[in-house]
Protein backbone atom coordinates (compact mmCIF):
# COMPACT_ATOMS: atom_id res chain seq x y z
CA UNK A 1 0.00 0.00 0.00
CA UNK A 2 1.53 3.57 -1.14
CA UNK A 3 2.65 5.89 2.16
CA UNK A 4 0.52 8.44 0.53
CA UNK A 5 -2.80 6.97 1.26
CA UNK A 6 -3.83 4.89 4.50
CA UNK A 7 -6.11 2.65 2.20
CA UNK A 8 -7.58 2.32 -0.97
CA UNK A 9 -11.24 3.62 -0.72
CA UNK A 10 -10.31 7.44 -1.72
CA UNK A 11 -9.02 6.03 -5.58
CA UNK A 12 -11.98 3.79 -5.87
CA UNK A 13 -14.64 5.74 -5.02
CA UNK A 14 -13.41 8.18 -7.69
CA UNK A 15 -14.31 5.55 -10.18
CA UNK A 16 -17.82 5.14 -8.57
CA UNK A 17 -18.98 8.64 -8.71
CA UNK A 18 -17.38 9.23 -12.01
CA UNK A 19 -18.55 6.33 -13.80
CA UNK A 20 -22.20 6.04 -12.11
CA UNK A 21 -23.24 9.78 -11.97
CA UNK A 22 -22.24 10.13 -15.94
CA UNK A 23 -24.32 6.57 -16.50
CA UNK A 24 -26.91 8.99 -15.23
CA UNK A 25 -26.86 11.06 -16.93
CA UNK A 26 -26.60 9.72 -20.38
CA UNK A 27 -29.65 7.84 -19.64
CA UNK A 28 -32.00 10.71 -19.02
CA UNK A 29 -30.25 12.69 -22.19
CA UNK A 30 -31.22 9.52 -24.37
CA UNK A 31 -34.99 10.52 -23.55
CA UNK A 32 -34.67 13.21 -25.38
CA UNK A 33 -32.93 11.96 -28.17
CA UNK A 34 -34.21 9.89 -30.98
CA UNK A 35 -32.20 7.58 -33.70
CA UNK A 36 -29.35 6.24 -33.63
CA UNK A 37 -27.95 9.13 -31.29
CA UNK A 38 -30.24 7.78 -28.43
CA UNK A 39 -28.91 4.27 -29.26
CA UNK A 40 -25.56 5.20 -28.84
CA UNK A 41 -25.92 7.25 -25.33
CA UNK A 42 -27.91 4.17 -23.93
CA UNK A 43 -25.17 1.45 -24.83
CA UNK A 44 -22.88 3.33 -23.20
CA UNK A 45 -24.80 4.14 -20.11
CA UNK A 46 -25.40 0.28 -19.84
CA UNK A 47 -21.68 -0.34 -20.08
CA UNK A 48 -20.83 2.82 -17.40
CA UNK A 49 -23.70 1.53 -15.27
CA UNK A 50 -22.39 -2.02 -15.19
CA UNK A 51 -18.91 -1.13 -14.61
CA UNK A 52 -19.46 1.36 -11.95
CA UNK A 53 -21.61 -1.13 -10.10
CA UNK A 54 -18.51 -3.83 -10.41
CA UNK A 55 -16.72 -0.98 -9.11
CA UNK A 56 -19.10 0.50 -6.51
CA UNK A 57 -17.98 -3.00 -4.30
CA UNK A 58 -14.92 -2.73 -4.27
CA UNK A 59 -15.58 0.86 -2.78
CA UNK A 60 -17.51 -0.61 -0.53
CA UNK A 61 -14.90 -3.36 0.86
CA UNK A 62 -12.18 -0.49 0.91
CA UNK A 63 -14.94 2.12 2.39
CA UNK A 64 -15.56 -0.58 5.39
CA UNK A 65 -11.94 -1.34 5.94
CA UNK A 66 -11.41 2.19 6.36
CA UNK A 67 -14.34 2.48 8.38
CA UNK A 68 -12.58 -0.01 11.01
CA UNK A 69 -9.35 1.16 10.93
CA UNK A 70 -8.72 4.97 10.24
CA UNK A 71 -7.85 6.61 13.77
CA UNK A 72 -10.77 9.40 14.57
CA UNK A 73 -12.65 11.07 17.72
CA UNK A 74 -16.16 11.38 18.11
CA UNK A 75 -17.07 13.95 15.98
CA UNK A 76 -15.58 12.29 13.21
CA UNK A 77 -16.64 9.46 14.09
CA UNK A 78 -20.53 10.89 13.83
CA UNK A 79 -20.11 12.10 10.30
CA UNK A 80 -17.94 8.61 8.95
CA UNK A 81 -21.17 6.72 10.23
CA UNK A 82 -23.54 9.17 8.38
CA UNK A 83 -21.64 9.11 5.38
CA UNK A 84 -21.48 5.06 5.60
CA UNK A 85 -25.33 5.37 5.98
CA UNK A 86 -26.14 7.12 2.85
CA UNK A 87 -23.45 4.74 0.78
CA UNK A 88 -25.41 1.75 1.69
CA UNK A 89 -27.86 2.51 -0.48
CA UNK A 90 -26.42 3.61 -3.43
CA UNK A 91 -24.45 -0.10 -2.66
CA UNK A 92 -27.68 -1.79 -2.89
CA UNK A 93 -29.52 0.33 -5.40
CA UNK A 94 -26.86 0.74 -8.14
CA UNK A 95 -25.78 -3.23 -8.87
CA UNK A 96 -29.90 -3.88 -8.43
CA UNK A 97 -30.62 -1.47 -11.34
CA UNK A 98 -27.52 -2.88 -13.03
CA UNK A 99 -29.20 -6.18 -12.40
CA UNK A 100 -32.51 -4.53 -13.74
CA UNK A 101 -30.70 -3.27 -17.46
CA UNK A 102 -28.81 -7.03 -17.63
CA UNK A 103 -32.28 -8.55 -17.15
CA UNK A 104 -33.64 -5.88 -19.67
CA UNK A 105 -31.02 -6.47 -22.34
CA UNK A 106 -31.00 -9.95 -22.65
CA UNK A 107 -35.18 -10.07 -22.85
CA UNK A 108 -34.60 -7.46 -25.75
CA UNK A 109 -37.18 -5.46 -24.24
CA UNK A 110 -36.11 -1.48 -23.33
CA UNK A 111 -35.72 -0.02 -20.39
CA UNK A 112 -38.57 2.24 -19.20
CA UNK A 113 -39.27 5.17 -17.65
CA UNK A 114 -39.52 3.71 -14.59
CA UNK A 115 -36.10 2.54 -14.71
CA UNK A 116 -34.86 5.69 -15.40
CA UNK A 117 -36.64 7.54 -12.51
CA UNK A 118 -34.77 4.65 -10.82
CA UNK A 119 -31.68 5.92 -11.92
CA UNK A 120 -31.99 9.87 -11.03
CA UNK A 121 -32.64 8.82 -7.88
CA UNK A 122 -29.68 6.61 -7.26
CA UNK A 123 -27.77 8.95 -8.83
CA UNK A 124 -29.38 12.26 -6.33
CA UNK A 125 -28.19 9.88 -2.99
CA UNK A 126 -25.00 8.88 -4.82
CA UNK A 127 -23.90 12.47 -4.97
CA UNK A 128 -25.64 13.32 -0.80
CA UNK A 129 -23.06 10.06 -0.09
CA UNK A 130 -20.20 12.10 -2.06
CA UNK A 131 -20.90 15.49 -0.18
CA UNK A 132 -20.88 13.66 3.38
CA UNK A 133 -17.38 11.90 1.95
CA UNK A 134 -16.24 15.00 1.19
CA UNK A 135 -17.26 16.65 4.62
CA UNK A 136 -15.32 13.62 6.01
CA UNK A 137 -11.98 14.05 4.69
CA UNK A 138 -11.89 18.09 4.25
CA UNK A 139 -14.14 19.07 7.41
CA UNK A 140 -12.94 16.43 9.74
CA UNK A 141 -9.29 15.68 8.37
CA UNK A 142 -10.42 11.99 8.49
CA UNK A 143 -7.72 9.83 6.97
CA UNK A 144 -5.46 12.58 6.31
CA UNK A 145 -2.23 11.44 7.26
CA UNK A 146 -0.35 15.05 7.50
CA UNK A 147 -2.04 18.37 8.37
CA UNK A 148 -0.15 21.78 7.09
CA UNK A 149 1.41 24.12 10.32
CA UNK A 150 0.13 27.22 8.69
CA UNK A 151 1.22 28.98 11.64
CA UNK A 152 5.14 28.51 10.24
CA UNK A 153 4.73 29.38 6.86
CA UNK A 154 6.48 32.87 6.07
CA UNK A 155 6.02 34.96 2.96
CA UNK A 156 9.07 36.00 2.26
CA UNK A 157 10.07 39.13 0.01
CA UNK A 158 13.00 40.17 1.67
CA UNK A 159 14.17 39.63 5.33
CA UNK A 160 12.51 42.97 5.95
CA UNK A 161 9.03 42.16 4.59
CA UNK A 162 8.93 38.72 6.36
CA UNK A 163 5.81 37.72 8.20
CA UNK A 164 4.05 34.66 9.48
CA UNK A 165 0.14 33.88 9.67
CA UNK A 166 0.76 34.01 13.05
CA UNK A 167 0.60 37.41 13.40
CA UNK A 168 -2.92 37.56 12.95
CA UNK A 169 -3.38 35.91 17.07
CA UNK A 170 -1.01 38.22 18.43
CA UNK A 171 -3.04 40.53 20.66
CA UNK A 172 -4.70 43.66 19.94
CA UNK A 173 -2.52 46.74 19.55
CA UNK A 174 0.89 44.51 19.51
CA UNK A 175 2.06 44.96 16.28
CA UNK A 176 1.38 48.63 16.60
CA UNK A 177 3.39 48.50 19.93
CA UNK A 178 6.15 46.86 17.54
CA UNK A 179 6.01 50.34 15.41
CA UNK A 180 6.01 52.45 17.81
CA UNK A 181 8.77 51.00 20.36
CA UNK A 182 10.82 50.96 16.99
CA UNK A 183 9.63 54.17 16.40
CA UNK A 184 10.47 55.57 20.09
CA UNK A 185 14.06 53.50 19.48
CA UNK A 186 14.59 56.16 16.01
CA UNK A 187 13.44 58.91 18.16
CA UNK A 188 16.08 58.27 21.18
CA UNK A 189 18.84 57.49 18.81
CA UNK A 190 18.16 60.88 16.97
CA UNK A 191 18.76 62.27 20.47
CA UNK A 192 21.69 60.52 21.36
CA UNK A 193 23.15 61.53 17.73
CA UNK A 194 22.22 65.34 18.77
CA UNK A 195 23.38 65.25 22.19
CA UNK A 196 26.68 63.84 21.06
CA UNK A 197 27.20 66.07 19.04
CA UNK A 198 26.26 68.85 21.01
CA UNK A 199 28.83 67.61 23.72
CA UNK A 200 31.36 67.91 20.87
CA UNK A 201 30.66 71.52 20.47
CA UNK A 202 30.38 72.34 23.95
CA UNK A 203 34.18 70.72 23.95
CA UNK A 204 35.27 72.88 20.84
CA UNK A 205 34.18 75.92 23.05
CA UNK A 206 35.35 74.84 25.70
CA UNK A 207 39.07 74.66 24.53
CA UNK A 208 38.29 78.18 22.82
CA UNK A 209 37.41 79.55 26.19
CA UNK A 210 40.59 77.68 27.32
CA UNK A 211 42.82 79.41 24.77
CA UNK A 212 41.77 82.76 26.61
CA UNK A 213 42.36 81.83 30.12
CA UNK A 214 46.18 81.65 28.56
CA UNK A 215 46.35 84.39 26.88
CA UNK A 216 44.65 86.33 30.40
CA UNK A 217 47.07 84.67 32.81
CA UNK A 218 50.02 85.65 30.27
CA UNK A 219 48.61 88.97 30.09
CA UNK A 220 49.15 89.89 33.63
CA UNK A 221 52.50 88.72 33.99
CA UNK A 222 54.29 90.58 30.94
CA UNK A 223 52.59 94.27 32.49
CA UNK A 224 54.17 93.05 35.83
CA UNK A 225 57.32 92.27 34.20
CA UNK A 226 57.52 95.50 32.11
CA UNK A 227 56.36 97.20 35.18
CA UNK A 228 59.55 95.51 37.19
CA UNK A 229 61.82 96.11 34.34
CA UNK A 230 60.84 100.07 34.49
CA UNK A 231 61.58 100.21 38.37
Amino acid sequence: MPEIIPNWHPILVHFTVALLSLSVFLFVAANFTRGVLREQWLIVARWLLWFGAAITLLTALAGLYAYNTVAHDTPSHEAMTEHRNWAIFVIVLFPLLAGWAAWRVRAGKELGKGFVGGMVVAGLLLLTTAWHGGEVVYRYGLGVMSMPNVDSHQHNGGDAHAHGHGDAATPEGGEGHAHEHATETSADDGHDHAHDAGEEEMDDSMMDFSGMDDGLDEGPTAHSDKGDHAH
